[in-house]
């Protein structure tokens, strides 16, 4: 009987305590995160390197060909079409390079971003896990809160977190 009692103790003791939950909203998060913010700028500025390059490529090989048209109306037909073969497939093997370059740039970017991503996740984990959260949700743009109270809202906290630590 004290063993059946105990166990109804103890359960009621369990049921009694309630589960703390928080929420971050992940759009905010991220938006304010001085990491992720420095790393979308160090690409922005190679995207805006690669178009610069890109252009200038571009007009040097216009001008190359406009240049090709007039001498190729002294030119034999043989010779003229040899030539336009020559420039059409060094064209071809500039934009392939150029398209290379933009693959890595957008691969190198999505491999820094998905780090920080999990960088993110870690910290959110680790902070929940020090302060007794048995949930922390995901909030914002495609999360699973549509409602939370502010006292609730981890996301000031945990920006300023990662703040803190990119910043050391």
């Amino acid at each position: 009987m004290k063993k059946l009692m105990l166990f109804a103790l103890g359960l009621s003791m369990m049921a009694c305590q309630q589960n703390k939950i928080g929420y971050v909203d992940n759009v905010k998060l991220l938006e304010d995160y001085q990491e992720k913010i420095d790393i979308e700028a160090k690409y922005n500025s190679k995207v805006d390197a690669l178009t610069k390059k890109r252009d200038s490529i571009s007009q040097a090989f216009q001008l190359e060909l406009q240049e090709f048209q007039l001498r190729s109306k002294k030119m034999s037909q043989k010779n003229a079409q040899d030539e336009y073969t020559l420039l059409q497939q060094r064209g071809q093997i500039i934009g392939q390079q150029l398209q290379q370059e933009e693959l890595e740039l957008q691969q190198s970017s999505k491999t820094e971003m998905d780090s920080l991503v999990s960088k993110v996740r870690k910290e959110v984990k680790t902070y929940g896990k020090a302060n007794g959260f048995t949930y922390i949700l995901t909030g914002g743009n495609g999360g699973a809160v549509l409602y939370g109270q502010d006292p609730q809202n981890l996301t000031e906290t945990i920006v300023k977190i990662l703040n803190d630590k990119y910043k050391q």
